[in-house]
């Protein structure tokens, strides 16, 4: 199987996606999409990764592209105003150096750096511009992500986000530890883990700024709405597994699906890629039930007023963006260098990460 690859040059490019990994669904009922400003996002986060010193500029200059971390964001959040997916896409390029700090403090043992790290990120969630000019560039470009997502929606949003991240930022902590002492999760562990680290609901609040509106409770916690919503990220995390249980079986990794499917269900590595595949193309199929759900309870919402058509039409976009997450997180894993581990000469060090500097603040 193939697509076209948007994130490394201007003319398109055949991508080949392996028979193990390649779901035809996905391909076929899935189709892909892109912000049309998607080559701007890519131009500006570029400059803000630079200007925020989150990356070398060596290291910008060579990889950022081809990590296609703008392309993840343009092919999700349809419909976005610019000025959002472009606070949208600069947050998750952070998220990307951040998750990469994490890996590194856990390789070279900076337990302290860590610690104190993961203290400031909490404070620069609750007052981030006090922290603007902080000493530490990840704390900074935080802080930079943080008051400008605030600036969309109400405080009640910007109040949910933050307690949301801040469970984020203490099962990072639980995945330090776990990784330090070489503790496997059993699977349910694991699964309500990787919803937090994987970020399953920042990722769904963000949908919200995207269509301009944020959503009363009623509608958040439907059942419908809040299914489908949880679908399209517990795809995201397990394809991510899938993708990657052989480079992190490599590495001597404790955190993947198919790592604990083996740790604690006694699978072999085939019968637990299998399952780990069997879950991926459930959720699929789970989905395709959920939106139609989601979209009839939309539909539902416009009562003949006009706060009734507006709140319908914004949770049928945000239904549409879930629906969006399929195509770009699968192609973003066959595009991106994040995921070329075989083409690194060391298969435990990304090259576009700044190994040793990183936490020694």
């Amino acid at each position: 199987m193939h697509a076209f690859s948007h994130g490394t040059t201007s003319t398109p490019t055949a991508v080949a996606v392996p028979p193990s990994l390649s779901l035809p669904v996905i391909e076929a009922a899935f189709p892909r999409q892109l912000h049309p400003y998607w080559p701007q996002l890519q131009e500006k986060t570029r400059t803000w990764l630079l200007e925020k010193r989150l990356m070398p500029a060596d290291k910008v200059e060579e990889y950022a592209d081809g990590l296609c971390y703008t392309d993840l964001m343009a092919g999700y959040y349809l419909g976005a105003p610019d000025e959002v997916l472009q606070a949208i896409a600069d947050y998750s390029a952070w998220f990307f150096v951040w998750d990469d700090r994490h890996d590194r403090d856990i390789v070279h043992g900076r337990t302290e750096a860590w610690r104190q790290l993961r203290f400031r990120l909490h404070a620069a969630l609750d007052s981030p511009r006090d922290h603007l000019h902080h000493e530490d560039p990840l704390v900074a470009g935080f802080a930079d992500s943080m008051v400008r997502l605030y600036s969309f929606l109400p405080r009640t949003w910007n109040a949910r986000f933050a307690r949301h991240f801040h469970t984020v930022i203490e099962a990072y902590d639980r995945e330090f530890r776990n990784r330090t002492e070489g503790v496997v999760p059993t699977v349910e562990e694991y699964l309500a883990l990787r919803r937090l680290t994987f970020a399953h609901w920042i990722w769904t609040d963000l949908l919200e700024p995207s269509a301009g509106r944020e959503l009363p409770d009623r509608v958040r916690k439907n059942p419908a709405y809040r299914r489908a919503a949880l679908l399209s990220q517990e795809f995201a995390a397990w394809y991510n597994d899938l993708c990657s249980l052989p480079k992190e079986i490599a590495g001597d990794e404790v955190h993947n699906l198919g790592i604990s499917l083996i740790k604690h269900e006694g699978l072999s590595l085939e019968q637990a890629v299998r399952e780990v595949r069997r879950r991926v193309e459930e959720c699929i199929n789970d989905f395709l039930v959920a939106e139609n759900d989601a979209l009839r309870f939309a539909d539902s919402l416009a009562d003949g007023t006009v706060h009734g058509k507006e709140l319908s039409h914004t949770v049928r976009a945000c239904v549409g963006n879930m629906r969006n997450w399929f195509s770009t997180v699968y192609w973003f894993h066959h595009e991106s260098g994040r995921y070329t581990v075989d083409s690194w000469d060391d298969r435990s060090t990304p090259p576009y990460v700044n190994n040793e500097a990183a936490g020694e603040q």
